[in-house]
């Protein structure tokens, strides 16, 4: 199957034309017309997955691996060592960042994994209305998360509303109304200002958040006439 054949499949599941101005989603190496023999769908590529991967590998990630100004290609520094092995075993890689953070991941983790309904997924925030206690509600979502602690700003004992945006989404503090804000990656700055407007944070991670990326669309891709692959995504912390 060709590479700009899957293309065009994603793109009418998740148009490229939503994501942000700042992001690089598409195909970001190989040809349109190049066969693809297998595709693989990880949050992130490494050496060792293409260290893996067979010679004409489709890589669909979330993060795009050319990202901001890329202005010199050294073999030995990143990320021109991953792109030199790409093209060393004729691979593609097609990245899918804030437009499926919008079309589906958002809600998928928000319902699919931590369980809530949502009354509403607008952009990159989805909400849910409901009674909780706070630390059973944060119990749940630590376990759902694999999580073992989670560092929260602005305490309150019940919540009757939640937002969550996976990975970092303290730019969108403004526009969330509800008691509970769930995302990642959240500074010092971000704390101090969810505090004083009466916010509640609780840091759920960025590669924890969004590490349900394979899953969310491997059934999206399940008709395909080649082989879809989930990879093990790794998340690049190790906590000691």
């Amino acid at each position: 199957m060709r590479v700009g054949e899957i293309l065009k499949l994603l793109d009418g599941l998740s148009p490229f034309e939503w994501q942000e101005s700042w992001d690089n989603s598409g195909l970001l190496v190989g040809s349109y017309e190049q066969e693809a023999a297998q595709v693989v769908l990880s949050i992130d590529l490494d050496e060792a997955l293409i260290d893996e991967a067979e010679e004409g590998t489709l890589f669909v990630v979330h993060h795009p691996l050319i990202f901001g100004k890329l202005k010199r290609l050294v073999w030995e520094e990143y990320p021109a060592n991953l792109l030199r092995a790409l093209i060393r075993k004729n691979q593609a890689l097609i990245a899918l960042h804030t437009n499926f953070d919008q079309s589906h991941l958002n809600r998928y983790v928000f319902t699919e994994v931590l369980g809530f309904e949502a009354q509403a997924c607008e952009g990159f925030v989805c909400r849910a209305e409901g009674a909780w206690q706070t630390r059973d509600l944060l119990e749940s979502v630590k376990q759902k998360l694999g999580l073992q602690k989670l560092r929260v700003v602005g305490w309150k004992e019940r919540i009757t509303s939640v937002a969550l945006t996976t990975g970092a989404g303290a730019s969108l503090m403004e526009s969330v109304k509800a008691d509970l804000f769930l995302t990642g990656d959240l500074k010092f700055h971000d704390a101090m200002k969810a505090q004083s407007e009466g916010l509640m944070l609780a840091d759920i991670g960025h590669f924890e958040s969004e590490r349900f990326f394979a899953r969310a669309l491997a059934p999206h891709l399940k008709n395909l006439p080649i082989p879809v692959i989930i990879a093990e995504s790794k998340n690049p912390f190790r906590y000691v």
